[in-house]
């Protein structure tokens, strides 16, 4: 297998295409704004919303490199989390949504332009695969959420 056809593979398995695990695309499924800005009582964790807030902004700060256009949106970890604004409004939980459907379809296209001698570059290929590495992370937070919550499905 060539290495951008193992990225592509990965990236892929991360969003959409279900492996070993579930994809984000399964995990966020049919979840509505309230279930989105759930938190356990007594926790101290993020919400779903806020999950996919924090994987959509450093999608789309990858892809915005990888073109070389500037990126405008600098924030430190931890804002990235508010990087949309969260309501119980089911319109704009659906919004996100497609905002992350459109970080994911967009990382996709340019890393599939992007040379082998590129990705030998500045350690980017470490930095795709710990991006990749990460939205898997946030994926089993997401789904361990749910599972709290009752909103996820108990046959899968």
């Amino acid at each position: 297998m060539k290495r951008m056809d193992l990225l592509l593979y990965v990236l892929d398995s991360t969003f959409d295409k279900e492996s070993w695990y579930a994809p984000f695309k399964n995990a966020i499924e049919g979840l509505t704004a309230g279930q989105a800005n759930w938190k356990p009582s007594g926790e101290a964790t993020k919400t779903i919303w806020e999950n996919v807030n924090h994987l959509i902004y450093y999608k789309e700060s990858l892809a915005a490199s990888l073109e070389g256009r500037e990126w405008t949106h600098n924030l430190d970890g931890d804002a990235t989390f508010n990087f949309t604004d969260q309501s119980n409004d089911d319109k704009e939980w659906k919004k996100v949504v497609e905002r992350a459907e459109n970080a994911q379809r967009n990382l996709r296209q340019v890393l599939s332009t992007i040379s082998d001698e590129k990705l030998d570059q500045n350690s980017l290929e470490r930095k795709l695969l710990d991006n990749m590495l990460h939205d898997a992370y946030h994926t089993g937070q997401i789904i361990q959420l749910r599972k709290m919550q009752g909103s996820w499905p108990s046959i899968r």
